[in-house]
């Protein structure tokens, strides 16, 4: 089996998760998030895209059911000892073959945690599911149990996020030199990744973002690639990855003499990003985190120009999105605690003037201060 963790890994990941069932009366969970199936039992395919399922009781048995295309990278890839195929055919309803699969596991009537808000879970899927399952036992929402206890990282996988912030700086040193008047998008976008492959990474769960001139105030991928001209501005967010492990970065960097607004609004992302870094810390939550973050941008008068959220926790995760579900916004109850790897981003757009500003790097919490995966500091970059 080609397992990225150690038998023990696995196991204490397995206990963890049947205590929290046992806590919450279920007894039986289906996992349709990838990065559940991979982080319980090592399970890697992009085969989600269609319907699969992880059932896992509270026993600890586990049962597979997927199809035939993924039979082989189950066997090879995970711990999971059976593995049930559904077939495809026109008008196939895979929730039947599950709720057969239910029966025979002797959970009729019993208290069944589904994994919802997931992008392995469509609304057909969830609807297939609910109406296969409506009457045969009782139906629980539990989209954030596993994600819970991913949060925390093991040492095993804090090694995993330290090489990941190791290729992201790689990532960044390929693509410095390539940012030049005349420099082209689709050269440095070629670098960043192919650094981060040439290292040994993975690819990531969604694209790396690149824009420039008016495409800098974008913070999500689009096609289409331009030449910098000689004053410019170039906006970038990717991530080093290994194992599926994330460590994020982003930075606006500046070609030619900055303006005035540049200075002011990175003046701004690091004032508020190093604030941060003082809450960043066990007592304090994700809410407090998003508070400060808006409380020196507003001051500012950058309230229009700022977005809701300001970082996220990044573990192993799966296309479409390194994001996790804990996000830094407003009111967020989730406590920080020691070991678990956040990204920490400052994006200002100011349309107006169409000045783009960003800072943002991953960090590690401890018991006590955070500490910074970049060995990049926070300084401007300009070239």
């Amino acid at each position: 089996m080609a397992l990225q963790f150690a038998a023990e890994e696995y196991a204490a990941r397995l206990a963890r998760l049947t205590a929290r069932m046992q806590e919450e009366k279920l007894d039986a969970l289906l996992l349709f998030a990838q990065e559940s199936m991979y982080w319980l039992t090592g399970y890697d395919t992009f085969g989600y895209c269609f319907f699969q399922t992880l059932v896992v009781k509270r026993d600890g048995s586990m049962v597979l059911l997927t199809r035939s295309a993924d039979l082989r990278q189950a066997r090879h890839t995970s711990n999971i000892e059976r593995i049930e195929i559904w077939v495809d055919r026109v008008n196939a309803d895979p929730a039947v073959d599950l709720k057969n699969l239910l029966n025979e596991l002797d959970l009729l009537g019993c208290r069944i945690g589904v994994e919802y808000d997931t992008h392995g879970m469509t609304g057909r899927t969830a609807r297939l599911v609910d109406h296969q399952l409506a009457n045969f036992g009782e139906l629980i929402d539990a989209s954030l149990l596993v994600s819970r206890l991913r949060l925390i990282k093991s040492p095993a996988e804090v090694a995993h996020v330290e090489k990941a912030a190791s290729l992201a700086d790689d990532a960044l040193e390929a693509a410095l030199p390539l940012i030049r008047p005349g420099g082209n998008e689709a050269a440095i976008l070629a670098a960043m990744q192919g650094a981060v492959f040439a290292g040994g990474g993975d690819y990531p769960a969604n694209e790396f973002i690149i824009g420039s001139g008016a495409d800098a105030l974008l913070c999500r991928y689009k096609a289409g690639r331009r030449t910098l001209d000689a004053n410019d501005q170039l906006t970038l967010e990717w991530a080093g990855v290994s194992a599926h492990y994330h460590a994020a970065m982003m930075r606006t960097v500046v070609i030619g003499e900055p303006t005035n607004r540049h200075r002011e609004l990175y003046s701004a992302c690091r004032e508020t990003i190093q604030a941060i870094e003082m809450v960043l810390r066990p007592g304090n939550t994700f809410g407090t985190v998003f508070d400060v973050h808006a409380k020196i941008m507003d001051e500012r008068g950058l309230a229009r120009h700022r977005l809701n959220a300001c970082g996220y926790s990044l573990g192993a995760r799966f296309s479409p999105s390194w994001m996790e579900h804990q996000m830094f916004h407003v009111g967020n109850p989730q406590e920080i605690e020691p070991d678990m790897s956040l990204f920490v981003h400052m994006i200002i757009m100011d349309s107006d003037s169409g000045t783009a500003m960003t800072l943002g790097q991953t960090y590690l919490t401890t018991p006590d201060k955070p500490r910074a995966l970049s060995r990049y500091g926070l300084d401007f970059i300009s070239a």
